[in-house]
């Protein structure tokens, strides 16, 4: 049963978020009549308002966000529009679409045998017919053509649910190969195994409720980062609802990038690989020496390394800290990740100009599908300033 979360937690986490984000790294901001506050005290004010300033919060999280106390999970809610800016509205918010999950989860994660049990309940059976249906079987009049395991029609309760079954091993295989170095999502202990269903339970919903895209490999890597920083709320009140909290921001979050996921759109203007020609031609417009030596000196075609990065958002090109720092910047745009997510790309490129002006074709192509580590910081720094030279 989903319960309306009190206000009691949801302040006590504003003072903890209040004491915490001090450790916000960022210049220091300037008001009006030419008064400087420290961007720390800034960012506490922020977002302990009534009425949280969401241009404002997106400026301050852009240089990152700490990760104690639940501030980044709060804060990820807020930039994704999950949670109102108005704070007053949040356990009504909540409570309304945890509950929306719930149904979601009721509704689609049975199988046609519950689906046929559940209809039969309406129905008033004679003794035997009872009997029958109690344990688990239907009498041979009351199963129609489309709840026949051996119906192929496509109304067919069963015929969906084994067109679901391999999506749901494809699904089951890939959570299971979800960040295998951290025991928060791998390893025999009760903990990961429910943190695997749960990822599992969202992307089956999410496939069903989505069927023009379904569930495309690599989902899981951008479903992992959002889950993991939910679960991890130090308040139990949002953490056992981090399921639900994730799936939706989850929706909203690859809404933003579902042409990339969409075969279909491929090759349009829209699609995956109008986006890595637009990295190209970035990179064309900032350092074509670079440019020209990758794709027409050494023929390295973006595709070959830009796909991963651009698709599962950099989840697997630096370790999983790092990529909470870089969503941080990228959930912070307020004209969507997409075109950040492309400067963040370029500026990768432009970090290791030396190495790839001095490589060929082997030695690029190697060093491009295994990024080396850097300084995620100056990384950041170099993406803005693609941004203002732009």
């Amino acid at each position: 049963m989903i319960t309306c979360i009190s206000h009691g937690p949801l302040l006590l986490k504003v003072e903890i978020v209040i004491m915490l984000t001090r450790v916000f790294k960022i210049k220091k901001i300037k008001k009006e009549k030419n008064k400087s506050y420290n961007p720390k005290d800034y960012s506490s004010y922020c977002l302990s308002k009534k009425v949280i300033n969401v241009r404002e919060l997106r400026r301050i999280a852009m240089q990152g966000i700490p990760d104690g106390a639940g501030i980044r999970s709060t804060v990820w809610k807020l930039l994704l529009g999950y949670l109102p800016p108005d704070r007053g509205l949040w356990p009504s918010e909540l409570a309304k679409k945890r509950s929306q999950y719930k149904h979601f989860k009721d509704d689609l994660l049975v199988n046609p045998s519950e689906i046929t049990r559940r209809l039969d309940k309406s129905t008033i059976y004679e003794s035997e017919e009872w009997k029958c249906e109690s344990s688990g079987f239907l009498s041979r009049s009351e199963i129609t053509h489309d709840e026949h395991p051996l119906s192929l029609g496509k109304s067919s309760i069963w015929n969906q649910f084994f067109q679901d079954s391999e999506i749901m091993e494809q699904i089951d295989r890939d959570v299971k190969r979800t960040h295998p170095d951290m025991h928060f999502f791998s390893g025999d202990s009760s903990f990961a195994k429910s943190n695997q269903e749960a990822l599992k339970n969202i992307l089956i919903v999410f496939a069903k409720l989505n069927p023009g895209i379904r569930y495309v490999q690599g989902m899981n890597e951008i479903l992992a980062p959002l889950y993991y920083v939910f679960k991890s709320d130090p308040d139990e009140e949002f953490s056992v609802s981090a399921e639900a909290d994730t799936f939706f921001c989850f929706v909203e979050l690859l809404s933003g990038f579902r042409d990339n996921f969409c075969q279909q759109l491929d090759n349009s203007v829209v699609g995956i690989r109008s986006t890595i020609t637009r990295l190209s031609q970035l990179l064309k417009e900032h350092d074509e020496e670079l440019w020209r030596h990758l794709e027409v000196t050494t023929k390295v075609n973006p595709q070959f390394y830009a796909f991963r990065w651009i698709t599962l958002l950099l989840t697997q090109e630096f370790n999983f800290a790092d990529s909470l720092h870089i969503w941080d910047t990228l959930l912070s745009d307020p004209d969507g990740p997409q075109e950040t997510l492309l400067r963040v790309c370029c500026a990768m490129l432009i970090l290791i100009r030396r190495r790839l002006l001095a490589g060929d074709f082997t030695s690029n192509l190697k060093l491009l599908q295994n990024y080396p580590p850097t300084n995620i910081s100056h990384l950041l720094y170099v993406a803005n300033k693609l941004r203002t030279l732009g």
